[in-house]
């Protein structure tokens, strides 16, 4: 039975600090499965660089002299983390079988991709790494997520709760991933929406070996603006409803002044005049800047520019196992 070929698709952006260790374990583990008959020779680990200011380009570059094992993409600019796991997968897709994403950071638990691969071989396209539990992260961090989560089911986002781009796809999915031209990309979105046979694996996410995050809190709450306005419309559905309901107070509201104006009974009115006003102003503002997310969207996408480009390109060979790999020493 022919071996697949696995590509290891790791996006970087300043991860000079984590990098080598991450290299050390991905190595190993590349060298585990070889020996096991899992995965072909011809293997790779793909760091895709995200327009690192640090050295993390050149730690790539150190890593594919010592051993072609280790494949470097470095984008023309920084184009955000989607966009560079993104150029990392369609690179891959022309070589590999099967491609298992992952961030630098060595959060993700690399021991379970011996049982992603399992699942592949039993005829998934897509494995999903699924996070069991949150007990790293803060309080507020994981009632934020459950509220998100909760958020894109109701508005109609077909989601995988506690995933995030930890995930193993087979060239046919890669394959249809590709078709989806959108700029605006929200992967954990779209590769539901691939609809090839999936599963889940579960692992306990651990803390970041070193380094800062790259998301914090302002990145985060754009990402899921990014995430609700790139698979839903149903906010603009929601504004329609909103005017609606306070069109409908405001009749009530002239009945109401009507009454009391035969009635003889005089209303100063001054406070709530202002009040109604100044929630009236609000609920335009905020109905206009959601309207115009979607139209910045679709003006983006009319464009059509490209997502990213590649600068420069590490890859060659074949994996060396138990090969000399100074660096990692």
């Amino acid at each position: 039975m022919k071996t697949s070929v696995l590509y290891f698709v790791i996006p970087c952006y300043n991860e000079e600090e984590v990098l080598t260790e991450t290299a050390k374990r991905l190595y190993a583990k590349c060298q585990q499965l070889i020996r096991a008959g899992k995965i072909s020779a011809s293997s790779h680990i793909l760091f895709v660089n995200d327009g690192s200011s640090d050295s993390t380009w050149e730690i790539v570059r150190q890593l594919h002299r010592k051993n072609a094992i280790f494949s470097g993409l470095s984008l023309s600019r920084n184009r955000g983390h989607q966009n560079a796991l993104l150029a990392g997968l369609m690179y891959a897709k022309d070589y590999c079988d099967i491609s298992i994403s992952m961030d630098a950071d060595l959060q993700d638990d690399i021991g379970v991709v011996d049982e992603m691969i399992a699942r592949y071989e039993g005829g998934k396209d897509i494995v999903y790494g699924v996070r069991n539990n949150r007990d790293t992260d803060s309080s507020f961090k994981r009632g934020t997520a459950r509220a998100y989560y909760r958020t894109m089911n109701r508005l109609g986002v077909e989601m995988i709760p506690d995933c995030a781009d930890f995930r193993l796809m087979s060239r046919r999915a890669l394959t249809g991933l590709a078709e989806f031209k959108e700029v605006n990309l929200f992967l954990r979105g779209l590769v539901p929406m691939i609809g090839y046979p999936s599963d889940k694996v579960y692992y306990k996410r651990e803390k970041r070996f070193a380094g800062t995050s790259k998301y914090p809190l302002k990145k985060m709450v754009s990402f899921a603006l990014e995430g609700i306005t790139s698979f839903s419309v149903k906010p603009i559905k929601m504004i329609t409803n909103t005017g609606l309901l306070v069109f409908l107070a405001s009749l009530v509201f002239l009945i109401w002044g009507i009454a009391q104006k035969v009635r003889g009974v005089t209303v100063p009115g001054w406070s709530s005049l202002i009040v109604s006003i100044w929630a009236i102003g609000g609920l335009i503002l905020l109905s206009i800047g959601v309207i115009g997310e979607y139209i910045g969207k679709i003006y983006m996408e009319a464009k059509e520019r490209p997502r990213f480009l590649i600068d420069q390109v590490l890859d060659s060979g074949e994996c060396k196992v138990d090969g000399e790999i100074g660096l990692l020493r």
